[in-house]
């Protein structure tokens, strides 16, 4: 990597008036003594050769080292920010830009903020959000021992399954490099606190549908020497994990329970008809095991519908046309219809074996052929009364805040 572009005394750039910004450089920082001068000077000197009117602000978390009189004694303007965790830091930083852009980007050297014009050049034509690529696959370039075995696996399986869930065209949603419009910033209104923040970006910014390119860049090795990455493999990794599941009703609960209820009717349509399979005839057991994965599918849908109910009506989620689409049909009155029906033929069903074992004079009833009513009746009751009070519950959710 190149040298410092200028020695601490060196001014920054010329100072120009706060409307006139079109750059704020925001870098997090959390002990970076080592690296962050060399990151602030580049960033200084990249604006500076390509008339980039700008700004850098270190975002600080809670530095303990040199880095504040670092990042102050080399032109940035520091903001401290109490709250923990680089999403945090950004955050903090980001509403404290003063420019038509922000650029992002960590203070560890690894990215290289010579590169920071063709950002901007790809932001004037009219992105609301330019994004850095290290990988190959999207034309990137990573030198030796600039990134560990792990994550060059990792990383190209967790950037296919955002696209496979969000439908992202992004090719390295990991990388921290990446310039944005403040516009783009507050309308995604951004929650994660921690690594995830990166990927929360990327996954809003695919579905508020805004307008991304891509920029190939090159990855460094760290070069920090007091202290290793603030990354943690496993951990952060399964944080992200985690919030993919919990941005996608449809794949931590949707896809599940259809599958499940898919399941349960297979069971259903084997089971009342006492039908052989391998030797094996298949009753009322079959048919207890078929409802509960019928009842757990159903209660994952109904996870499905609150849960976007809730992101919709929370601005977690943009409105989505096929939610609008089905409470158009599956208003509160069918749905309590639809309820009250599918209980009362569960009772009808169950008062009829209690009907049979009135005739007996409560005596031993044949369980293998009234539990093949008994199953279904018990079944049809709680999927009616799920349904009468998720109606209510959904509509409670749908209720927009003043």
């Amino acid at each position: 990597m190149s040298e410092p572009a200028s020695s601490p005394s060196e001014p920054a750039q010329p100072a120009v008036p706060e409307n006139d910004l079109e750059l704020t450089v925001v870098i997090p920082c959390l002990n970076e003594a080592d690296t962050v001068e060399i990151c602030i000077q580049k960033a200084w000197r990249a604006m500076r050769e390509n008339d980039i009117p700008g700004e850098v602000v270190v975002s600080d978390n809670g530095s303990t080292d040199d880095s504040v009189e670092i990042a102050e004694r080399n032109g940035a303007r520091v903001v401290h920010v109490a709250e923990p965790g680089y999403g945090a830091a950004l955050i903090g930083g980001i509403k404290a830009a003063r420019a038509r852009y922000v650029m992002m980007g960590d203070a560890d050297d690894s990215y290289d903020w010579l590169e920071l014009p063709k950002f901007v050049f790809e932001a004037r034509e009219g992105y609301d959000l330019v994004q850095g690529c290290r990988l190959p696959a999207g034309g990137g370039t990573i030198l030796p021992g600039a990134m560990p075995v792990l994550h060059q696996w990792g990383n190209p399986m967790l950037t296919a399954m955002v696209k496979r869930m969000f439908g992202s065209k992004v090719n390295d949603i990991y990388c921290g490099l990446r310039l944005f419009t403040p516009e783009l910033f507050e309308r995604l209104d951004l929650r994660c606190t921690g690594m995830e923040f990166a990927t929360e970006m990327i996954i809003k910014a695919t579905l508020y549908e805004a307008s991304i390119s891509q920029v190939p860049i090159t990855l460094h090795p760290d070069g920090r020497k007091s202290h290793g990455p603030h990354l943690r493999t496993f951990r952060d990794g399964w944080r992200t994990v985690r919030f993919f599941l919990m941005y996608s009703p449809r794949w931590l609960f949707l896809l599940p329970g259809l599958i499940m209820i898919a399941l349960g009717a297979v069971g259903y349509a084997l089971a009342l008809p006492q039908t052989t399979v391998f030797g094996a005839t298949l009753g009322a057991h079959t048919l207890l095991v078929a409802s509960l994965s019928i009842l757990l599918g159903y209660q994952s849908i109904l996870f499905a519908i609150f849960t976007k109910t809730f992101a919709i009506t929370e601005g977690l989620m943009p409105p989505d046309d096929r939610m609008t689409r089905f409470f158009e049909v599956a208003t509160l009155e069918r749905g309590l219809t639809l309820g009250a029906g599918a209980f009362a033929a569960g009772l009808l069903l169950i008062a009829r074996v209690a009907g049979q074992w009135w005739d007996i004079g409560f005596g031993a009833l044949d369980y293998a052929e009234t539990m093949r009513w008994v199953i279904p009746g018990v079944t049809l009751s709680a999927l009616g009364f799920q349904t009468v009070f998720s109606g209510f519950f959904v509509s409670i959710l749908g209720m927009a805040r003043r």
